[in-house]
């Protein structure tokens, strides 16, 4: 079974501050043109996204310096409730390693990655971290999280819909559009069940 796990974009949330998606129709088949043609902007960030390095470090990659094969492989999806502390990363860590998916990690539910948990996913080795907020750590202060998973490489997976996603092991695919020189980019990320495979 495939689920996807994206916000659609021109209806996504939005960071408070950054631009909301538009669209424009420059060509229409019902006003007489011989086709469709949108056109549309975004910020980097909108929707279900990719933070690179670049975003929070000076000299971090960017998005098409960063190996294609992180956002594609087996992941653990883990519920979880209000403030993450390192205990609670800890036991995360631990089923998603008994299933061999410890290193791309989806965390569900109304869930806030803190400094400490994020200090257990970045010394356990996670490559991928994936939240459903439209930022990893608190919305009021999230830029230490972000540079304590960026500053090892860690891609963050910002604003995934995982409602009625059963904890447990999946395979995912969130590939990030490869836009050169760019610190986040949006994807079109989704789970595979093991039946699908």
């Amino acid at each position: 079974m495939l689920i996807d796990i994206s916000q659609e974009v021109f209806t996504c949330r939005v960071y408070p501050g950054d631009a909301a998606p538009e669209k424009k129709t420059v060509c229409s088949m019902d006003r007489g043109d011989l086709y469709n043609l949108t056109e549309f902007s975004m910020c980097a960030h909108n929707g279900t996204h990719t933070d690179a390095p670049a975003h929070f470090i000076a000299e971090g990659r960017t998005v098409e310096q960063m190996d294609l094969a992180v956002f594609v492989g087996p992941c653990y999806a883990a519920r979880c409730r209000g403030d993450l502390r390192r205990a609670d990363a800890e036991a995360v860590m631990d089923k998603a390693a008994a299933c061999g998916a410890d290193q791309r990690i989806l965390v569900a539910g109304d869930a806030v990655v803190t400094e400490e948990a994020a200090e257990v996913f970045a010394r356990r080795g996670v490559r991928l971290l994936g939240v459903e907020s439209q930022s990893v750590g608190p919305m009021d202060a999230p830029m230490r999280v972000h540079l304590l998973l960026l500053g090892q490489n860690v891609a963050l997976l910002e604003g995934l819909v995982l409602e009625g996603v059963a904890e447990g092991r999946y395979f995912l695919s969130a590939a990030p559009l490869k836009l050169g020189g760019c610190e986040g980019a949006p994807c079109r990320a989704y789970l595979m069940t093991e039946d699908a495979l």
